[in-house]
């Protein structure tokens, strides 16, 4: 059975949350001013605020979602690891510094910082909410993927679980509480994930060779809402009405049955010889017109594995067509140019004393990050091989991964990837609530407010945003984390990267530029993803061929968009 309540999992998981909220409570006393409240007084060391920034940056679409693609469809997965990491070149050598000195509590504070500009607030605070909101979905998808098997409880209990443990850390001390969790779940991720790759690689290859194992698994949902598995009602007596889990190597090189422990390098060689199990889905309709999915096994050569290709969304790179081509590279583009334009990770800039700081914090953030984004491909993989698999919930492939090493280890990885969660979520809330109370009621609107008033009305917008944030998890529970992430980082990518590089480094930037590339920006990438192919067939469940545009991610047309944009409004409206 693949999803068993455990009480062991579930203490651990108490026990993380109790330690978090308590940590919470603990630096309340921080959130006292406004500056205390949106950066932490900007008192952060920069080796904390270093592994902090790994912490937020390695969500879960790094953890579930870059995992359990890598487990379905092997080496595609990890091009999203690449795109990711690659950004953080742009954030240390062009980012890093000048933002730190341009600003004080949002990255809107650096672009307004020469101009003064209501237009710009206004813009940048925009931009700041559309971006947390789009970057919040996966979070959340991704906590109700882990209550489910934890507490076998519904998705949407999970999400409402979560929202209220993030929406009371962030109530109660703001960044500081937000920034020490951040640090916490981000060492432990890398120590974890470590142990993890180094039980695998122990344990190594085995081939299964039974019949049972490549046999199908047929899911129906039908009209009345009930879900049959293998023609069997689900939960129907013991072991009947219930998913097996999949995942296996069909053969091994030279005919062997057990490779044994292997080696970081060798375990490449060895799966590249193999034939390896993938599981793809057909889905038709019914007799009384509800679908029915089967999953069948898909024996490929491991060499096949180990390139691109095998995902879906990635298929089109080997054939003819141009337009599968110009997608990929939009996303490569979107991941590359989305990370220094998040908001949620520029406000960290906020938190240490000054740009020396600011610099030492990116290089630890990159090590950490890049040394676990190695470590995926290894767990990927070895879920890949498990034979723990869920073939209708890719998110789960790390948990379910730890389970076949028992409990203990299982319940320590589901309780840190919830603390991942965790972490990432209350950054992107802080980021929000600084936008609304700082850029849009004090700057754009000229509220008068006391620091009491605008830490006040900080926490109770990150209720709000946190409420939002639960109904869109519940919505778009369905779709894989790290896909609905390339879509956060196109908007951020589009709206923020062409204002933010143009504000550092050409001195004919004008105010109105600003406000137009990010407008433009925001609203041009927002249009073309919800106009897209993977909207039509994912979210308004019509055919994908009826797209309006004809690929899914837009941050190659967008971003130069928004740099074409800012230069020619700058242009028009230089001063004489």
């Amino acid at each position: 059975m693949i999803h068993q309540t455990s009480s062991l999992a579930v203490s651990v998981f108490l026990a993380f949350v109790a330690v978090t909220l308590g940590l919470s409570f603990f630096l309340a006393s921080r959130a006292r001013s406004a500056h205390g409240y949106f950066a932490a007084g900007g008192q952060i060391h920069w080796f904390i605020n270093g592994v902090a920034f790994a912490g937020d940056y390695l969500s879960a679409a790094s953890f579930l979602g870059i995992c359990g693609m890598i487990a379905f469809y092997g080496y595609d997965g990890f091009l999203y690891s690449i795109g990711y990491l690659a950004g953080w070149v742009v954030a240390l050598f062009v980012i890093a510094e000048p933002l730190r000195r341009l600003g004080r509590y949002t990255f809107a504070d650096a672009l307004d910082a020469k101009f003064h500009s209501r237009g710009i607030k206004l813009a940048a605070a925009a931009s700041t909410l559309v971006v947390s909101i789009f970057y919040l979905i996966p979070q959340m998808v991704g906590a109700g993927v882990l209550i489910q098997p934890l507490l076998q409880l519904p998705h949407w209990v999970g999400v409402v679980i979560v929202g209220a443990v993030v929406i009371l850390i962030v109530m109660t001390a703001g960044m500081a509480s937000t920034t020490y969790v951040q640090f916490l779940k981000g060492g432990l991720l890398v120590l974890f994930s470590t142990i993890l790759t180094v039980l695998i690689l122990q344990r190594g290859f085995v081939a299964v060779t039974d019949p049972s194992a490549m046999r199908s698994q047929t899911i129906e949902r039908t009209a009345d809402g009930q879900t049959r598995i293998d023609g069997v009602p689900k939960g129907t007596g013991e072991g009947e009405g219930r998913l097996r889990s999949v995942g296996h190597i069909r053969r091994l090189p030279n005919g062997v049955e057990r490779t044994g422990p292997v080696g970081p390098i060798e375990f490449f060689r060895v799966l590249r010889e193999s034939e390896v199990v993938l599981w793809k889905a057909e889905t038709r309709k019914g007799a009384d017109g509800a679908a029915v999915t089967t999953y069948v096994a898909n024996p490929v050569e491991g060499a096949a594995v180990l390139r691109p290709g095998q995902a879906p969304m990635f298929q089109g790179l080997r054939g003819d067509a141009i337009a599968p081509k110009i997608d990929f590279l939009s996303l490569m583009l979107a991941l590359f140019c989305g990370t220094a334009s998040l908001p949620h990770i520029l406000i960290r800039y906020y938190t240490v004393k000054d740009e020396a700081a600011a610099r030492k914090s990116t290089v630890v953030g990159i090590a950490s990050i890049g040394f676990f984004y190695m470590l995926t491909l290894y767990m990927g993989l070895g879920a890949m091989t498990s034979g723990a698999i869920d073939v209708t919930d890719s998110n789960m492939a790390a948990p379910l991964l730890a389970r076949t090493y028992g409990e203990l280890l299982f319940a320590v990885i589901s309780a840190i990837a919830f603390t991942t969660v965790l972490g990432t979520v209350s950054g992107l809330i802080v980021a929000a609530s600084g936008a609304v109370v700082h850029d849009l009621l004090t700057s754009f609107l000229r509220w008068d407010l006391t620091d009491h008033e605008k830490v006040r009305l900080g926490k109770w917008t990150a209720a709000g945003v946190g409420a939002v944030a639960m109904a869109l998890g519940i919505l778009f529970q369905k779709m894989n984390v790290s896909f609905l992430v390339g879509w956060a980082f196109s908007i951020a990518a589009s709206a923020n990267l062409p204002a933010l590089v143009m504000r550092l480094f050409w001195k004919g930037t004008t105010r109105q530029g600003i406000t137009a590339a990010i407008l433009v920006g925001m609203c041009g990438s927002l249009v073309w993803i919800l106009l897209s192919g993977e909207s039509f067939a994912k979210i308004y469940g019509l055919p994908a061929e009826q797209a309006w545009v004809p690929f899914s991610q837009p941050g190659i047309v967008t971003i130069p968009l928004g740099f074409a944009v800012l230069v020619i409004v700058s242009l028009a409206t230089r001063p004489r």
